[in-house]
């Protein structure tokens, strides 16, 4: 009778303990969100709904709060959706974790781990070249066209060793040209490494350590995966991953990369470099390790982001101290670029109305 008694005050003990938690969390939660008033954020997104389409989640973390939270129609923080290019800025992570291990660097070249490239004078390519898009590799600006002709390929392996065989468009280093070449040659290389293929490698090292369990790397469109643009994720996610780099590559206790890789990441790549193709979306921007950069302080980043065109739009902005990401169902076209710049403006006014 003991034993029964004392398990029913255990089990009363804990329900009464979990609810104390979650009323502190709801507590902190709400009162996190009232110190701002997000009036104007919230007429902006009802009048801009068409655009950006019905299905949208909207998340803001200031510092280590989440301050607002924005759920409308099919779309909530747990639905999982493809990012496309935001895919880049966690390829961009992981080689960042090789870095950080000693087992390359950004001035590794390509050659040294796939023989192909010295075959067709391209053994000057680096890795830090890979995750700029400065490789010098002509690549198409056409999206579906890239789309079709990826699905030749039954793998990364023989998608990257035909990249090798494509003419050179400029010397390495030179000019940028925004695609899927660069990060692809990268994911190869990791995969060649590690002895692992890419979206098991990711999985292994970056999204089971943050907890990303509605995160992966897939062949939706068919052919091999796609480092460059072939991940899906939530929202929920995708902002681990953030909150993971605004604190300097530590989350929940663990340090996923080392404060000098996150410093790394952030370098301006694209000084004194002519843009010789980047999409309509991000005109003006300069780029970084993954990400383009909104605005900058001495050669590094102080907002940051990757947007994706199907709609997913991650950005840190370490000076004002918050991360903010969009999840819609739409593609990503050059006026609801426009939109986020909008969004960012009243952002900033409401966290803080001038960064130094």
């Amino acid at each position: 009778m003991r034993t029964r008694n004392a398990t029913m005050s255990y089990k009363v003990s804990l329900i009464c303990l979990k609810v104390i938690s979650l009323s502190l969390f709801l507590l902190v939660f709400q009162s996190a969100r009232a110190q701002y008033d997000w009036t104007a954020l919230q007429a902006e997104l009802e009048a801009r709904q068409q655009q950006l389409g019905k299905d949208i989640v909207v998340l803001i973390r200031k510092d280590d709060s989440l301050v607002f939270k924005k759920e409308i129609g099919q779309f909530n923080t747990k639905t999982q959706a493809p990012i496309a290019s935001s895919s880049k800025w966690l390829t961009a992570a992981l080689v960042m974790q090789f870095v950080d291990e000693g087992k390359l660097s950004l001035d590794t070249k390509v050659v040294d781990y796939i023989p192909e490239f010295g075959k067709y004078f391209k053994s000057y390519i680096t890795i830090g070249d890979c995750l700029s898009h400065m490789t010098g590799i002509d690549d198409d600006d056409k999206f579906l066209k890239r789309i079709l002709e990826r699905k030749k390929y039954e793998s990364l392996e023989e998608e990257v060793n035909a990249l090798a065989r494509k003419e050179i468009r400029a010397n390495r280093g030179t000019d940028f040209w925004y695609g899927g070449v660069g990060l692809n040659i990268a994911g190869r290389v990791l995969e060649i490494v590690s002895k692992k293929k890419f979206d098991m490698l990711i999985k292994q090292k970056l999204f089971v350590p943050l907890g990303l369990t509605r995160s992966s790397f897939t062949n939706l469109n068919g052919g091999p995966i796609n480092p460059s643009g072939g991940a899906q994720s939530t929202a929920d996610d995708y902002m681990k991953f953030l909150q993971m780099l605004f604190q300097k590559g530590k989350y929940n206790g663990k340090q996923i990369l080392s404060e000098d890789a996150v410093e790394e990441m952030l370098k301006v790549r694209t000084k004194n470099i002519p843009i010789r193709y980047a999409p309509k979306s991000a005109t003006g921007y300069g780029y970084a390790s993954g990400a383009w950069v909104l605005e900058e302080k001495d050669g590094v980043a102080t907002a940051i982001a990757s947007p994706g065109l199907f709609g997913c739009w991650p950005m840190i902005d370490y000076c004002r101290g918050y991360t903010y990401l969009v999840f819609v169902k739409n593609l990503l076209g050059e006026e609801r670029a426009d939109i986020h710049k909008t969004l960012k403006t009243i952002i900033d006014e409401q966290l803080t109305s001038k960064c130094q």
